[in-house]
């Protein structure tokens, strides 16, 4: 860091590089084809494990309102590349699918085009933000009191059971495929300065 930069303002150019990052990925979009929020819902359904495939789940992971949210899943569900289903456990909400038409869309996605520069960085970079990334969205979901959303491996719930995944939130062995997965009932592991036990 710069001797003539103090440390906050290096943190809100770090803010602001997120942004900057964030939003020209978003950019890169074809609106014919998907807008933005289209595209971000539609990812969002492919990677989220099958509990948190819901509108109010999306709406929190996209930090918006459960009508906005709605009206998105909505225009996929038109387009064929959503489907509906009926929640197993509770008839009253839904689940949501990416269809075949919704995958075959996806190959072309313009997330590919950061993927591509991510690719670029070293193994310790991609470790780094792998640890930082998700306490950071983390940090900002219980600053708007909101859920945080991760998979399994970065999750506090997460445990290793003689080689078999298990998750504690839900009392529940986990498949492999379900680890790679985005969670609602995601949680950050605490830190060490972060209080663990009750307050004194």
């Amino acid at each position: 860091m710069s001797s003539h930069i103090s440390h906050i303002e290096h943190l809100e150019q770090l803010a602001e590089m997120l942004v900057h990052v964030g939003r020209s990925a978003r950019a890169e979009g074809r609106e014919d084809i998907l807008t933005a929020a289209q595209w971000t819902a539609l990812r969002f359904f492919a990677r989220a494990n099958r509990a948190s495939r819901t509108p109010s789940a999306f709406a929190s992971f996209q930090a918006t309102t459960r009508g906005t949210a709605s009206q998105v899943i909505k225009s996929l569900v038109l387009g064929g590349y959503l489907e509906r289903h009926a929640s197993e456990t509770d008839k009253r909400s839904a689940l949501f699918e990416v269809t075949a038409r919704g995958r075959e869309i996806l190959e072309r996605d313009p997330l590919r085009h950061l993927v591509e520069a991510l690719s670029g960085l070293s193994e310790a970079d991609h470790a780094t933000l792998s640890r930082a990334l998700p306490d950071i969205a983390s940090h900002l979901a219980r600053r708007r009191g909101d859920r945080g959303f991760g998979t399994c491996g970065d999750c506090r719930y997460f445990e290793d059971r003689d080689g078999a995944a298990y998750c504690a939130c839900v009392a529940s062995d986990l498949a492999p495929f379900e680890i790679g997965q985005l969670c609602a009932n995601f949680s950050t592991t605490p830190t060490e300065t972060e209080p663990t036990g009750p307050k004194p």
